[in-house]
C-alpha cells in the first residue's frame, strides 16, 4: 500500500487554497501537537480522563459494545440479521472505567464512545484545544476506545481527524474503488453508513476476488498523537486503534451549497428509476447523467444563449422551485 503524504506546518490558507481544491488526502503531521488534551494523554491514560472528566457535562454518550471473540472489528452477525455488537449509552466516567479496567487484557471486550459533540458533551474543551484550520462554525466531535476496528465507510463531508491519544491506522481508497470493496446494505448500518463487507485481517479472496485491485489503490498512514488527517468527500477510510485507550477528535464540514437537494438522495431514485432498465436503456441514461450532469463533453449548454439555458444554467429561486415542483409530482405518481 502506498503511503499517504505527510506536510508538516500547514497554515489555513494553503489549507483551502491547495490542498482541498487537490481532494487528495494527506497527514498533517503534529497539527495539534500543542493541544492540552494531547499532553494529558502523552501522560498517561488516567492523566487523559481526569483531564476530560474536567470538562464532562455529565450526559450519555453513545457508545458501542462487543464481546472479546470479536477482536475489536465491529460487524454484522454470522446471519446478517443484526450485528456483532450491541448499541446504548454510556457517561464518560463509566467508558474511562471500563477502558483502564480492561487496558492490560490481551483481549479485551470492544468499547466505543462514537461521534460525541463537543459543545454539548464536553463544553469548554473545544476552547482549550483550537483547532487552527477550520473556523468555529465546525462543532468537533470525540471519539473514545480500546482497540476496535471501524470497517471501510465515507462520508459525505470534508473531514479532519485529530488524534489526541493513541495512535490510528488509516487506510484510504477514492471514490472509484466502490465496486472493489464490496459494500454492504444501506438500509442496516452499523452506525449509518454503508460499510465494506471485506475482513481487512483475513480477506476472503474467493467472495471478494476485486478487492486485491482495492489494496493496489489503497493509501495508509499510522498516526501518532498530535497528527492529524485530511480525509477529503466522499474518500473511503478503514480506521484501527492500535492502543488500549485511544481518542480521535474530527470535523466534519460541506462546502456551501446552493440547497438544490442531497446527492444521495438523487442516486436513491436514480437505482429505483434506472436500475431496472432494459440495458440499452440504461446505457443511454448513461449518457445522458455524463453529458448534462458530470458534463464529460464541456459545458452542455454553452452553444444556447444564456437566458435560454433553462435548468442547464443558472437556476434562479424560482426556477428551482418549480423544478422541485415537477420532481415532487413525478414522485407522487
Amino acid at each position: 500500500m502506498t503511503p499517504i503524504e505527510a506536510l508538516e506546518g500547514v497554515t489555513s490558507a494553503r489549507f483551502h487554497q491547495e490542498i482541498i481544491p487537490a481532494a487528495r488526502p494527506v497527514i498533517l503531521r503534529g497539527l495539534v501537537r500543542d493541544w492540552p488534551i494531547v499532553e494529558a494523554g502523552r501522560r498517561s491514560p488516567e492523566a487523559l480522563r481526569d483531564y476530560l472528566m474536567g470538562f464532562d457535562a455529565g450526559g450519555p454518550a453513545p457508545i458501542l459494545e462487543g464481546p472479546p471473540e470479536i477482536a475489536g472489528r465491529f460487524f454484522y452477525d454470522a446471519a446478517m440479521n443484526g450485528f456483532n455488537f450491541r448499541k446504548g449509552t454510556a457517561g464518560l466516567a463509566q467508558v474511562f472505567e471500563t477502558l483502564l479496567a480492561h487496558a492490560g487484557d490481551e483481549r479485551p471486550p470492544a468499547l466505543a464512545l462514537q461521534s460525541l459533540p463537543v459543545r454539548g458533551g464536553l463544553p469548554g474543551l473545544e476552547a482549550d484545544n483550537p483547532m487552527p484550520l477550520l473556523n468555529n462554525a465546525i462543532e468537533p466531535r470525540i471519539w473514545l476506545g480500546n482497540r476496535v476496528i471501524v470497517a471501510a465507510h465515507h462520508d459525505p463531508t470534508e473531514n479532519i481527524a485529530c488524534v489526541a491519544a493513541g495512535r490510528r491506522r488509516f487506510t484510504l481508497f477514492p471514490p472509484e474503488q466502490v465496486a472493489n470493496l464490496y459494500m454492504g446494505p444501506f438500509e442496516m448500518t452499523p452506525a449509518g453508513v454503508a460499510i465494506s463487507m471485506v475482513d481487512f485481517d483475513a480477506p476472503d479472496r474467493a467472495a471478494h476476488p476485486r478487492f486485491a485491485e482495492a489494496e493496489a489503490a489503497a493509501l495508509v498512514a499510522d498516526l501518532e498523537p498530535g497528527d492529524a488527517i485530511y480525509i477529503p468527500y466522499l474518500w473511503w477510510h478503514h480506521v484501527r486503534s492500535l492502543d488500549p485507550v485511544n481518542l480521535l477528535v474530527n470535523y466534519w464540514w460541506t462546502p456551501p451549497a446552493p440547497g438544490r437537494g442531497g446527492p444521495q438522495e438523487a442516486l436513491f431514485h436514480a437505482m429505483v428509476a434506472i436500475k431496472a432498465l432494459p440495458e440499452p436503456h440504461r446505457r443511454a441514461w448513461k449518457a445522458m447523467f455524463d453529458h448534462y450532469v458530470f458534463e464529460l463533453d464541456g459545458p452542455a449548454a454553452e452553444h444556447l444563449p444564456p437566458k435560454r439555458r433553462g435548468v442547464l444554467g443558472e437556476l434562479t429561486p424560482q426556477m428551482l422551485r418549480d423544478v422541485r415542483t415537477a420532481i415532487a409530482r413525478s414522485l407522487a405518481r
